[in-house]
């Protein structure tokens, strides 16, 4: 029966390609707005919901939670960019 070769001992490792750009560190305001942001969402959620939907605007009813929503995920967004 023939004998298996098994792996070439001669191949080098794999090395991933070098990246041309530089990771640059974000600015200085980053971390201050995305932490507003996910604050005043999650206040926008509670206050909408502890004023009995009259509050912070009452006209526009569940569209108040769309809005701290966004706001939220607009933090979340933010924070996955953050280096």
């Amino acid at each position: 029966m023939p004998e298996s070769k098994g792996r070439d001992h001669k191949a080098s490792a794999y090395t991933p390609p070098r990246s041309s750009k530089a990771v640059e560190p974000n600015p200085t305001w980053w971390a201050p707005v995305f932490i507003t942001l996910l604050v005043l969402g999650l206040l926008w959620i509670v206050v909408y919901y502890i004023s009995e939907y009259k509050y912070p605007i009452g006209s526009i009813g569940v569209w108040n939670l769309g809005i701290g929503f966004v706001l939220l995920m607009g933090g979340f967004i933010m924070t996955m960019r953050w280096r």
